[in-house]
């Protein structure tokens, strides 16, 4: 789908990140609570996937090339 683009540190601290956003989520209610949770779900997706479509489009790329 789309290139990977994102080096492990940046796809640890996303999944981190989105991790306590979803538990925030469970732990508050509100409109907060649903941006916080959606905002930490598409963090979570995004450091699964390796790619991040900003990123793409930005044209940065974090994830290191193994030289051969």
């Amino acid at each position: 789908m789309f290139a990977k683009n994102m080096g492990q540190t940046d796809r640890l601290i996303r999944a981190i990140v989105g991790a306590l956003l979803v538990v925030a989520f469970f732990m508050m209610s509100g409109t907060l609570a649903w941006i916080l949770g959606a905002v930490g779900v598409v963090l979570l997706a995004t450091a699964a996937m390796g790619s991040c479509p900003p990123y793409a489009l930005l044209g940065i790329n974090t994830c290191k090339v193994k030289s051969q």
